[in-house]
């Protein structure tokens, strides 16, 4: 209804017909998984009226067609709430994408990884 992003709600990419959907919960859960929700079926979500939707955050045009590099596990080298957390990013030839902890919701960013995360390649 108000035609914005609902960050609760896993995040789903799609690499040429193979779907990984990512959601954080509270402040260290992560949930990890691959072509178990079908985005065509409509969304449960108590209190609210929402839809799944290609491209809903015009930033995801950037990586659009491009061909996946590799994926990452980013994790934080802090001592603090984000030391508990780990990110999921995915690189492109000139571009990443990245699915971090918002506490308690998705949060996205193109950035590189920070001085304070340790890069783990995922084979």
């Amino acid at each position: 209804m108000d035609d914005e992003w609902f960050p609760d709600c896993p995040v789903l990419l799609d690499f040429d017909g193979v779907q990984v959907e990512i959601n954080h919960q509270k402040f260290d859960d992560l949930s990890l998984t691959w072509n178990t929700i079908n985005p065509s079926r409509p969304v449960t979500w108590t209190g609210f009226d929402l839809e799944w939707r290609p491209d809903v955050l015009p930033d995801l045009q950037t990586i659009r067609g491009m061909t996946l590099q590799g994926a990452e596990l980013l994790e934080w080298k802090v001592d603090n709430i984000a030391g508990s957390t780990t990110d999921v990013s995915f690189v492109f030839a000139d571009a990443r994408l990245t699915v971090f902890n918002a506490l308690d919701e998705n949060g996205l960013t193109f950035a590189p990884p920070g001085a304070d995360q340790r890069v783990r390649p995922c084979p």
